[in-house]
Formats: C-alpha cells, structure tokens, sequence
C-alpha cells in the first residue's frame, strides 16, 4: 500500500479505537472510578505499553531507531500536549460522558474542525471562505437540533465541558501537525501519554478523588482504555497524521462519534432517538465540508 493508503488506514482504525472511550469509561464510572482516576489510570496503563513497545522493537530488531531523547523545545511541547492538551480534552470529554451520553458526548466533541479552522484564521491568517461559513452553520445547527433530545439525555453542563474539550483538541491537533514535522510519531506519543497520567493524577489527589476499580470489570475497562483507546489509538493518529493532511485525517476521524454512538447503544443500551440522527448528521457533514473546504 502507498503512503496516503496506509496513513488513512491507520487514522480509520484511531478513529475507532476512539470511539470506544465513552463505553469504558462509563463501565469504569460504574465501577466506582472518579473521573480523574479512570484517566490517570487509563494514561498510566497506555504509557507503560507504548514504553514496553518501543523498547521491545529497538531490542529485537537493527537498522536506525528514533532517538528517544528529544531537544527541549520539543520535549516540553511534547509534555505540554500531554500534560495540558489530552489531559485536558480527556477530562472535558469525560464529563460529557458522565453528565450525557458516551455517543451523545461523542458527536458534540466532533465540533472540534470548527475551532481547527479558527485558530488558523486567528493565528496564521488563513481566509475563510464561505463553504467554512455555511460548514460552521450546519454544526452549530447540528448541536441545536441534538439539543432538543430531552433533559434527559442532553446535559448543559456535559454539553459546555464538551465543547470546551473541542476547542482545547483543535488546538492539541494544531501543535501535534507541527511537532511531528520534526519527531518521530511514536516517541511523541511516549512522551504526551506519562505527561498526561501524571497531570491527571495530580488532579485527582489534589480534588480528593483518588479511587480503584472495585470489580474485574472495571479493571478490565481501564486496562483497555491504556491499551485500545490510548496507547493504539494515539499511535494509530500520530502515524496516520505523518502520512496524510490533516484535513483528510479529519474527515476520516469522523467515523468515531459513529463508532461510539453504535457501542453506546449496543452495550449500554443508551437510546438513539431522531434528533440525535439528525443533530448528529448535520454535525458530520458541517466536519467534512469545512475539512474538504481547507483542502
């Protein structure tokens, strides 16, 4: 397979590997996990993977490996993504799961390429046209009609921290493409998922949080959030992202509110009413046109 093959391949299977976040973490929630544990938790088992994984291939196999030591600049970029920006996204977005549900908080987060285009308009003076404008209409619409699904499954709250987990993902987005111009995919993944377990960490005992799994279940939905919906999926996105655009990467990753709204109604039976289809719809095709849109 080709470059631009393989790295929208590997962006699909991120995106779902993604999708399977809000199921776990509501099995984890269940099991009597805080918010910032299930995380710290969840980063902790992730690094010691990617850790295990980088090690094991510089040992069993030759040719030149990626220096796993980085400049400080780009180490304390590569900290501050983990320690701020996916720390920070990861929480947002688990407060959505817990106050909403896992696909409802999915499909508010996948407003994110509205804030992508943002912050290149603001910051690196990019024009936007007026397929950005009516884009940004149909999300925003999007978000409204998802609105209208009842008290019940609509939280303002877990709606806002969501959407406060999209602005701060466009801008972890913005600073990944740039940082792997210059580093390798899997040593900036070894460095953002520790960052962020320990950031995590320090938030759940500075809040009086710190809580384990009380059931094999749960164990098993923390191990799988490291090992699937961290350690796989951030790899999976950072490689994905070094072989194709970020506009085509963003359009496939659309496939991972779909993932969890499809897990959320399979396992945990949370109801997929019309509005949620059709917010969800018009949430979608607002991403992929302001993502064809930058291309």
């Amino acid at each position: 397979m080709d470059g631009d093959t393989t790295g929208s391949l590997l962006v699909l299977a991120s995106a779902a590997a993604f999708g399977t976040l809000g199921v776990l973490g509501e099995v984890a929630f269940g099991a009597g996990v805080s918010i910032p544990s299930t995380l710290a938790l969840r980063f902790a088992v992730g690094s010691l993977v990617v850790w295990t994984g980088i090690l094991a291939h510089r040992a069993l196999t030759d040719g030149p490996h990626p220096a796993l030591g980085l400049p400080p600049r780009e180490a304390l970029t590569a900290v501050a993504l983990g320690a701020v920006g996916y720390a920070g996204v990861s929480y947002g977005f688990f407060v959505g799961v817990e106050r909403m549900t896992a696909g409802l908080a999915a499909v508010v987060l996948y407003t994110y390429p509205l804030f992508v285009v943002a912050l290149a308009a603001v910051f690196l003076d990019e024009r936007v046209g007026a397929r950005t404008v009516v884009a940004a209409g149909l999300t925003l619409a999007g978000v409204v009609v998802i609105s209208r699904t009842g008290p019940g499954a609509f939280d303002p709250v877990g709606a806002a921290a969501t959407v406060g987990a999209a602005v701060l993902y466009a801008a972890y987005i913005v600073v990944s493409r740039v940082t792997l111009e210059s580093t390798d995919e899997r040593v900036l993944t070894a460095y953002v998922a520790p960052a962020a377990a320990a950031s995590l960490a320090l938030v759940a005992a500075a809040t009086n949080a710190v809580t384990v799994p009380s059931t094999p279940t749960g164990w098993g939905a923390v191990v799988a959030l490291g090992v699937v919906a961290t350690a796989f999926a951030i790899f999976a996105f950072f490689a994905g992202l070094a072989r194709v655009d970020a506009g085509r990467a963003g359009v496939l990753s659309t496939a991972e509110p779909t993932v969890a709204v499809g897990l959320g109604a399979v396992f945990l039976g949370e109801p997929v009413t019309p509005a949620m289809l059709a917010g969800g719809a018009l949430v979608v095709a607002g991403v992929v046109l302001v993502q064809t849109a930058a291309e």
